[in-house]
């Protein structure tokens, strides 16, 4: 089965690039190729019944299905040169629907016919995943209705060349088996396709939205708002942004930021945090939000000293070294989405804006927090008073520098002592 599939994903692709446009969308591009897959799938059982009904005697029954395989053949040419999808997907729809029909007349009804009109079932099921959703009933309801019309005209019908019942149960078998395989086939395909399509979107949601919220706003489509009496932030800024991007390419500017912010990213994944938004040069992360942990103060403080840590151990391609300061807070914080287009889980609050000024107020290479922050970490961190700063809207604030654990210091203490 697995051999199978994997055929199967190498042919389609294949067969998908007939009739394809560059302006398709991956939905658009999956439907040709599953069209074209289909219409090629036609062709041979067309062949073979043509071939069989020729061989048993009947020519102008043989030559119905016979014809069916050389005009899907033909459409597939034109369709590949014009690639006009509407009128290929139609013309194919129409052939589909109707072609059986008139091989059932021809060979005298619906029972020596072998059931042959199950073949038109094929046209509303293709309508289901080839055209709109909305317009497959119409083709089920040509199909009923053609259905209920072999019912009508059966007891008319006139049994020209009545074939052996171990042949009709033979040609019974065939329509059904063929009908049902081509069926599943495509439709596995199809849904296997979109699901891969659902994941990719998901997965970008994923990376713009918190788990949490992204599956709020999928299932419950409420408005995002919550207060969170406790949580951490940090900002990280470039030192010496403005005066490097005159000096350095667009490109190059953007290289280096997505090389660092890249690993930040990894950084944050790693300690489970929350990256809120990047703002030109500026990094912000949080951690307590949206998912409640009692350790956010200590856990956004490690990321801090991993980052500093990354930037100072590396050699970028910079016209200037590179250096970042990050500033950090822990209080009450209010977190939500606001709006329908480019929108991102963002926070505010006082201790969203004094984080912000600890990391403006702060030096390159620095971890700059609050005495809010602090307490929270004395007891796992080496912190060192700077003494009081005025911040805007706060007056006068007590902040720390924070330079590393006291776990670390413990296991260098020891490696000494050994």
């Amino acid at each position: 089965m697995s051999e199978f599939r994997s055929i199967l994903g190498k042919i389609i692709p294949f067969l998908g690039r007939i009739g394809a446009d560059k302006k398709d969308t991956e939905e658009v591009r999956l439907q040709k190729a599953l069209l074209v897959t289909g219409a090629f799938m036609f062709i041979f059982p067309g062949t073979l019944w043509g071939v069989l009904y020729f061989v048993l005697g009947d020519p102008l029954a043989g030559a119905i299905p016979f014809s069916y395989a050389i005009i899907l053949s033909l459409s597939i040419v034109v369709f590949g040169i014009t690639r006009r999808y509407h009128f290929f997907r139609s013309s194919l729809l129409v052939l589909v629907l109707l072609l059986p029909f008139t091989l059932m007349i021809t060979l005298g009804g619906f029972v020596n016919s072998s059931g042959v009109i199950l073949w038109s079932l094929l046209s509303p099921f293709g309508a289901l995943l080839f055209d709109e959703p909305r317009r497959a009933p119409r083709w089920l309801l040509a199909y009923l209705g053609l259905v209920l019309l072999s019912g009508f005209i059966q007891p008319y019908m006139p049994n020209r060349h009545p074939l052996a019942p171990s042949v009709i149960t033979f040609f019974f078998v065939m329509n059904i088996g063929t009908v049902s395989t081509i069926a599943i086939v495509l439709l596995g395909y199809f849904v296997r396709q979109r699901n891969i399509f659902q994941e990719k979107s998901e997965t970008l949601l994923y990376n713009i939205l918190p788990r949490e919220i992204a599956a709020i706003l999928r299932d419950d489509h409420r408005t995002i708002a919550d207060h969170f009496s406790e949580a951490s932030v940090l900002f990280a800024d470039m030192v010496n942004f403005t005066p490097m991007s005159a000096e350095m390419s667009p490109v190059a500017m953007v290289d280096l930021l997505n090389e660092i912010f890249t690993h930040f990213d990894g950084l944050v994944e790693k300690y489970d945090l929350e990256k809120i938004k990047t703002v030109g040069d500026c990094y912000m992360v949080a951690a307590g939000v949206p998912r409640l942990r009692a350790d956010h103060a200590q856990a956004i403080v490690r990321l801090a000293l991993e980052m500093l840590d990354y930037v100072g151990s590396r050699s970028f391609n910079a016209s200037r070294p590179v250096n970042f300061r990050i500033g950090i807070n822990t209080g009450p914080v209010l977190a939500g989405v606001i709006g329908r287009k480019k929108f991102i889980y963002d926070l505010w609050g006082d201790a969203v804006n004094i984080a912000s000024r600890m990391e403006s107020h702060g030096s390159g290479g620095i971890i700059q927090i609050t005495g809010a922050t602090y307490e929270r970490i004395r007891d796992e961190f080496i912190c060192e008073p700077r003494g009081a700063i005025q911040i805007k809207g706060k007056g006068k604030m007590d902040v720390w520098y924070v330079t590393g654990t006291k776990d670390a210091v413990k296991s260098k203490a020891s490696e000494s002592a050994n």
